[in-house]
């Protein structure tokens, strides 16, 4: 008797949930990319193993592993997956200044500085939607996880069309009562990340300028180790569009060069021309090269840089 799930028809969307995870190796990381719960992940990668009638995964101690016949089918699980990416691009061809764009950011610099400053955007384009992913999480432009990113660093990717925004400038922050501490620099406990942010620059730089120094707090975003500074926990190291404008926390001297870091725009090169993603990529570049216009700091904070971020553009 034939196998009646083998007759069904293939799910295109239980081939691409079988592409990302034969890329990311774990239901988690699958999950966060395609911003979906484990256990669609796994229904979908079941699904599919159903239809063909054989599993195409092994699960291993350190993840998910193809197994031969998972390799068998991932080159044209992958041109099937392309072929999908690639019908739903022509349909990015409208000339409107409408529908959704989706953005993603850090979220310290999503809810810490672009929220307040995209209410420009909808006055100026009351019909176009914007969706602010603001995760630690890398969403990937090529594959239509989002539209614009904005990263810090380098891009890494020549498929992208990039365009650099400036430099973040960050300081050294301490709860108000705490700025007149005596070398407070030197002898208070440090704010940082959690052991899964060791790789990210900030914490980098904490450990390279504090290496035997006692970590008070660590959270994995910047607004709670800002959060964490005014509690007065110690030292934290803070974009200065997070923390130079909040009235309880103050900037404290430091005897070593402070870290700053390229922010960057990236679009998918066929996006460039989609009016809707052009105005909020346009917007965008706006938004900064205002901050970096905006008029000098008072002459008692003349000590401290005026500016949140350098402009490049």
């Amino acid at each position: 008797m034939p196998d009646k799930k083998r007759t069904s028809h293939l799910d295109w969307e239980d081939v691409r949930y079988f592409v990302a995870l034969a890329r990311h190796r774990t239901l988690s990381a699958t999950a966060r990319a395609l911003r979906v719960n484990h256990a669609t992940v796994s229904r979908r990668v079941a699904g599919l193993e159903a239809l063909v009638g054989r599993p195409l995964f092994d699960h291993c101690t350190d993840g998910y592993a193809l197994t031969p016949d998972g390799k068998a089918v991932l080159d044209e699980a992958i041109a099937m997956d392309e072929a999908a990416l690639s019908v739903l691009r022509r349909l990015d061809v409208s000339t409107e200044l409408r529908g959704l764009v989706r953005l993603t950011a850090g979220r310290s610099l999503a809810e810490g500085f672009l929220i307040d400053r995209l209410d420009g955007l909808h006055r100026r384009h009351p019909a176009i939607d914007v969706e602010l992913v603001g995760d630690v999480r890398l969403l990937s432009l090529m594959r239509r996880e989002a539209d614009i990113a904005l990263r810090f660093g380098t891009p890494k990717s020549s498929e992208l069309t990039a365009r650099r925004l400036g430099t973040i400038s960050f300081g050294l922050y301490v709860a108000l009562n705490l700025r007149d501490e005596p070398a407070a620099a030197a002898r208070l406990p440090v704010i940082g990340f959690d052991k899964e942010g060791t790789s990210i620059a900030e914490a980098e730089w904490l450990e390279r300028h504090f290496p035997a120094r006692r970590f008070a707090f660590r959270g994995n975003s910047q607004a709670a180790q800002a959060a964490a500074a005014r509690a007065g926990f110690g030292v934290a190291l803070l974009p200065r569009y997070l923390a130079d404008d909040d009235p309880r926390l103050a900037e404290i001297a430091c005897d070593t060069p402070l870290l700053e870091r390229e922010l960057w725009l990236l679009v998918r090169p066929d996006l460039t021309k989609v009016p809707r993603v052009r105005a909020v990529a346009d917007y965008l570049v706006e938004v900064f090269r205002h901050e970096w216009q905006r008029p000098p700091a008072p002459p008692e904070l003349v000590e401290r840089q005026p500016s949140l971020l350098r402009m490049e553009c």
